[in-house]
């Protein structure tokens, strides 16, 4: 059961590269993908954690609710 909860985020994660736009972006380098979430752990582990985490977490559930009223309203 764990396996396929494990499979299941990591492909829910993926899902949210690719409505990211980062395969596409990117040309789908894996290299540029990775380096760049290599920058967001650093952000991560810098002393303005709260102020990016609170910033990310904005940004992306306004594009959730974009994505979710372009779904309805097409």
């Amino acid at each position: 059961m764990k396996r396929r909860e494990r499979t299941r985020q990591l492909i829910e994660l993926g899902g949210l590269i690719a409505k990211a736009g980062l395969i596409e972006l990117t040309d789908d380098d894996r290299a540029v993908i990775f380096g760049l979430l290599l920058g967001g752990v650093a952000k991560l582990q810098s002393e303005r954690r709260d102020e990016t985490v609170t910033l990310w977490r904005r940004r992306g559930k306004r594009a959730f609710e974009l994505a979710a009223d372009a779904d309805t309203s097409g």
